[in-house]
């Protein structure tokens, strides 16, 4: 075992495809000489130069659009935007271009790229720096989403990203860039898409979540677990392809389930995969479906404002002791 932050993991699986591969290239705004806005490309340009790692204008529109185009021409774009906010200005090019030129053209282009975009708040990044939309994402038939948690599945999830003949928007949390994880050197490999990972086994309830919240969801079943309630979390790690198989297994064990993610809980994807569940496994079910997420207003610059509104360990508890 070693430790790696959640930033290097990332790095160093671009690091590897661009050696493998010399059609693998990277793009965005300040990733080349000063490293990335939250360092994560680090030193890629010194040992890469600009052939390969490329710093562009601040035109969101422009990389996803060059990502699309590069991608269909045969190359494998990394393409970096320095908040997940920002997309909004790129989603003409991601939606009706990137998702859609594949069954336009019955079949007979890919585009292999990847769009790594950084979100969440816990920073004081205030209302158009904070967002977390992976909603929007996941709901763009055409797209692969993607959502680790710590160095070793950012590292693994983002190797089989690359190598994926489709586009694939893989999310970052800023909070958890400068975090470290015991990785181990034997398992620094690829991860399929589509499958999520149970971290801790319990047997009377279960919490689904992904990124940052992970790690609230298992403070909050250490807690709970001083009065009996013993918690199962599930890291979905992919939110597009969902691994379905694991979600059914956990609540035909538990008949039981918190739904946590980082969003505004209005529109938020774990909706989804509550319908999902309410659908397939009502009659599993021993409670309502239960779900955490961030108050339904933009988030304030204020740390105390912006603590107040976010999802924390506190409500996933309080979620969790609802259901007994």
């Amino acid at each position: 075992m070693k430790k790696m932050t959640y930033a290097e993991g990332i790095r160093e699986a671009m690091r590897t495809k661009m050696k493998e591969d010399p059609n693998v290239i990277l793009f965005g705004e300040d990733v080349g000489k000063f490293g990335g806005c939250f360092g994560v490309s680090g030193d890629l340009w010194e040992q890469f130069c600009d052939d390969r790692v490329r710093d562009t204008p601040i035109s969101e529109g422009a990389i996803v659009g060059a990502a699309v185009g590069s991608a269909a021409c045969g190359i494998k774009p990394i393409a970096e935007l320095m908040f997940i906010d920002f997309l909004t200005v790129g989603m003409d090019q991601l939606v009706n271009q990137a998702a859609k030129m594949k069954y336009m053209f019955g079949g007979e282009i890919s585009i292999p790229m990847v769009l790594r975009v950084p979100a969440g708040g816990g920073i004081g990044g205030a209302a158009q720096h904070s967002q977390s939309l992976e909603a929007w994402a996941t709901h763009v038939p055409g797209l692969k989403v993607v959502y680790p948690s710590n160095a070793q599945d950012a590292y693994g999830l983002l190797l089989t990203s690359i190598d994926d003949p489709d586009p694939v928007v893989f999310i970052e949390n800023k909070v958890l860039y400068a975090m470290q994880n015991d990785v181990d050197e034997n398992e620094m490999k690829a991860i399929p898409l589509g499958k999520a990972r149970v971290v801790k086994e319990g047997s009377d309830v279960t919490i689904i979540t992904y990124g940052r919240q992970v790690y609230d969801s298992l403070q909050a079943a250490e807690i709970v677990a001083k009065d009996g309630i013993n918690v199962e979390v599930i890291d979905l790690r992919s939110l597009f392809p969902l691994d379905k198989e694991t979600i059914v297994k956990s609540i035909e064990k538990t008949h039981k389930a918190v739904l946590v993610s980082e969003e505004c809980k209005r529109g938020a994807y774990t909706g989804d995969i509550a319908a999902m569940i309410a659908e397939e496994l009502f009659y599993e079910l021993d409670g309502p479906l239960m779900r955490v997420g961030a108050l339904n207003t933009p988030i304030p610059f204020s740390t105390e404002l912006e603590n107040y509104v976010m999802p924390n360990v506190r409500d996933i508890e309080l979620a969790v002791r609802s259901l007994f």
